[in-house]
This record gives C-alpha cells, sequence and structure tokens, in this order.
C-alpha cells in the first residue's frame, strides 16, 4: 500500500513541502511543493496540522529504573553515592517487574517519538538471567526497534568494585549468555527490528579482561559495543588507582577504540581524548537531562563532532533522568550546551541531528534516522494546539524551544505505533495501576 502523508505543516526534510510517500516500510517519495506523488497512492493521510521529524532514536537507557524514579534515599547524590544506594534496591528485581518496567519505558518512548531505543541492561540479580529475552518480547509487542544492550558487571565490592556480590555474574557466565542472545536476536539486515549489543557496564564494575573477552565476542557476531565512559571525576580516580591509567587509555588497552564502540557521557573527555575518538571512530551518547540531574558535567559535544565521532541523544536511566522522554532531552541538550559552550556553538537543528542521524551512527545503522527515500518509513508527528506553541512562527523550532514531549502520531517501519498521542494496543491506566503497584515494592 502506497501512503501519502499530504501537506504537512512542517517537515525536517527538503523537498517535502507536500509530504512524504510510504510504501510498505520505506519511505519512498518525497513530494516536493506544487507537486503530487508520481505513482497513484491507495491511501491519505492529511498531516496539514503536523510538524514532522524523523523518529528520534534513543540510545542509552536503563528500563528497569523506571520503578526506582525520585527514589528518596537516592534523590540529591551524585553518581557513586547514588549507584551505592540503589544497587541493593535493584538486586530485588524479578521477571514480573522487570517485564513491567520495560513495557512503561518503551510506551513513554514511543509516546515521545522515538521509533527505536537502546537500552543498557546490566543488573542480573538471580532469577533474571532471561532480562533480555523480556526485552527482546515487549518490544516486539509495541512494534518499536530496539537494541538490547547485554550489559554486564563481574567486579563486585569484595573484588574492589563498586556494586555488591548480589548484582553480578561470573565471567564466563557472561560471555555464555551473550552469544545466547546474539545468536538468538541479533538480526544485522537492513531494516532490522532487534539487535543486540554487548554492554560491559563500566571501568569501576568489570575486568579488563571481560572487556577484552567482550570486544572478541563482537567481532565475532559483529555486534555493537557499549559502555559508560568518562562519566565523574570519581571514575577517573578509580581508574587512575586501580588500573593505572585513565579511561580513554583504558578503552584503547581492552581493543575498544573501533567504530563498533559507542560511549554513554563522554563528559570529562579532553580535546586530545575527543580527536582520538573522532580518529577511530567511536560515538558518544550525550545524556543531558540526567548529567544535569547529577550534576556531573558537559559533554563536548562540538569537539567531538569536529574531530568526526559520532554524537548522538540518551534519555539515560529513570532513576536519574526520572524520565523516558527524548524529546524533553532534546530540549534540554540546547539548554545544556548553550550554558556549557555559548549560543552560537549549537542549534535545535543540531539537537534533532543528535537525537536522529547522530544516534542511528551510534548505533551503526544507516536506514533509519532521517527523512530520505530508501530508507526506513519511522516518523514521528507533532502538532501544535498546545498554549505553550500559540505565537510560535518556526513550526518545527518551536518543538524544541517551545518544548514539546508527546508525539500525536509515530510511525515505526511503515505502521501506526501511536494514533492520536496514544499508544496501539495499550491500555495506559492499567499499565500505570500495575507499574505502579510493582514499584511501590522498591521503597
Amino acid at each position: 500500500m502506497r501512503l501519502w502523508l499530504k501537506d504537512p505543516l512542517a517537515v525536517l526534510a527538503e523537498g517535502a513541502e507536500r509530504g512524504i510517500v510510504v510504501e510498505g516500510s520505506h519511505i519512498v517519495e518525497l513530494v516536493p511543493a506544487g507537486r503530487e506523488p508520481v505513482s497513484p497512492v491507495d491511501k491519505v493521510f492529511d498531516a496539514s496540522r503536523h510538524v514532522v521529524l524523523p523518529g528520534l532514536v534513543n540510545t542509552h537507557h536503563h528500563f528497569y529504573q523506571t520503578l526506582t524514579r525520585a527514589h528518596p534515599d537516592a534523590c540529591d547524590q551524585p553518581l557513586f553515592p547514588w549507584l551505592k544506594t540503589l544497587y541493593p534496591i535493584w538486586s530485588r528485581l524479578d521477571p514480573d517487574s522487570f517485564r513491567l518496567s520495560v513495557r512503561l519505558a518503551l510506551v513513554e518512548l514511543l509516546m515521545s517519538g522515538c521509533t527505536t531505543a537502546a537500552d543498557h541492561h546490566y543488573v542480573f540479580p538471580k532469577g533474571l538471567e532471561n532480562a533480555v529475552d523480556i526485552e527482546v518480547e515487549e518490544a516486539r509487542k509495541l512494534g518499536i526497534r530496539m537494541t538490547v544492550s547485554r550489559g554486564s558487571m563481574n567486579l563486585s565490592q569484595k573484588d574492589g568494585g563498586l556494586p555488591p556480590d548480589s548484582v553480578v555474574q561470573d565471567e564466563d557466565t557472561i560471555l555464555s549468555d551473550c552469544e545466547r542472545v546474539a545468536s538468538a536476536y541479533h538480526d544485522t539486515r537492513p531494516g532490522a527490528m532487534t539487535q543486540i549489543a554487548f554492554s560491559p557496564c563500566s571501568p569501576f564494575s568489570v575486568t579488563k579482561e571481560l572487556m577484552r573477552k567482550t570486544a572478541d565476542l563482537a567481532e565475532r557476531f559483529d555486534c555493537r559495543l557499549h559502555t559508560h565512559l568518562a562519566e565523574t571525576h570519581d571514575e577517573d580516580d578509580f581508574c587512575l588507582a586501580t588500573y593505572r591509567c585513565r579511561p580513554i587509555e583504558l578503552l584503547d588497552e581492552v581493543g575498544w577504540m573501533s567504530p563498533r564502540t559507542w560511549l554513554a557521557h563522554g563528559i570529562h573527555f579532553s580535546a586530545d581524548d575527543c580527536t582520538t575518538l573522532g580518529r577511530h571512530g567511536v560515538g558518544v551518547c550525550h545524556c543531558p537531562t540526567s548529567n544535569a540531574v547529577l550534576a556531573s558535567g558537559f559533554c563536548h559535544t562540538g569537539l567531538l563532532e569536529k574531530a568526526g565521532a559520532p554524537v548522538g541523544l540518551g534519555v539515560d536511566g529513570s532513576a536519574s533522568n526520572d524520565s523516558s522522554n527524548l524529546m524533553e532531552g532534546v530540549r534540554h541538550a540546547l539548554m545544556i550546551n548553550r550554558l556549557s559552550h555559548g549560543a552560537e556553538a549549537v542549534s535545535w537543528r543540531d539537537c534533532l541531528r543528535w537525537a536522529s542521524e547522530g544516534s542511528a551512527r551510534c548505533l551503526g545503522r544507516d536506514d533509519i534516522g532521517a527523512i530520505r527515500p530508501g530508507l526506513e518509513a519511522d516518523l514521528a508527528l507533532y502538532t501544535l494546539d498546545e498554549l505553550r506553541f500559540s505565537g510560535a512562527h518556526h513550526p518545527i523550532a518551536a518543538l524544541v524551544h517551545c518544548g514539546a514531549h508527546r508525539a500525536d502520531r509515530v510511525m515505526v517501519a511503515g505502521q501506526w505505533r501511536v494514533e492520536d498521542g496514544l499508544p496501539v494496543g495499550v491500555d495506559l491506566g492499567a499499565l500505570r495501576e500495575a507499574h505502579g503497584k510493582v514499584a511501590a515494592k522498591f521503597l
């Protein structure tokens, strides 16, 4: 079926003033001003109230943390004390609570205009060994694209690491499960709905040997590599004390300095570090909201892009961001980067690019992230009907500057997954009630 999204209020693509034609799961035509589609269409969607963006791509999250938002024991703490407080609480995760946390996070992301989500799950208490399977199942039910980062921690407090013994696994268990989930779910074909990445958590929770072996495994399965890096000065101090090197030097030592890798945060990189990362094509996911909440610092987005490193956006965990709204994160990226780098250093265009094309590059994908013929039909449509947009003269800039946070329509692979602001096939009231009931157990 050929669907014409006709006459949008605005669209983030050149030569698409009269809209976009979708056939199957692909964008097949952009219709310029004064023209009609070159071939007959089967159906027309009136987009005259809508501002159309590429579907947003979230490159870093921790879905399970939706169960511990605004937790009274963790509020107002920097990263290391925050983690030490929450690790024992997260050790109580079980399959049922985890499933609800994943479902809620994915629904939140979809409603914000996100069409591809990457989740970094690294907490595997006893009984939750099938966490990756649960994430894949929930993503497939909702019809959202998903990169599940099979995280890992094998350096516990008794070994000099940060997490307690109850949430870590041994190296053999980790690598065996990485092989299992990659064999079962990793799809390298264009248009893939499910992919797997390998993601040791951070330098203070994994061994160098695990990072090396994970890199070898990623090469074997053609998977991406992901980890937290350079998020706080505490991490720098830990690496210097434990490994006698800085985090970026550790990355090089364990064989991660390659285009296969994307990193979360990247706050405390020097100018030389940014040059090195760019030279090797290592991507960085900027997480403005959580970085602000935890007072971690500022990502050098401009230096990284100038050096050639892909820069994407992520909401990060729902216990540091306390939200799973990527469109909200776009606005925060604008404000944080202007505050740190100056008003002329970043525009709304840059922030939307990070949330779409930049994020797609971080995930190693060239089939999503933009509105172009041949790419996947992943689209986010917003209206400007709320009072916050009254008086706005540039429809696309208004989404960022005036604070859009909820899409009216979301399409993934040519299928509507959000209609009239509501996720298709999801009872929001029932989800909120079930999730809230389970979350109460994590006080």
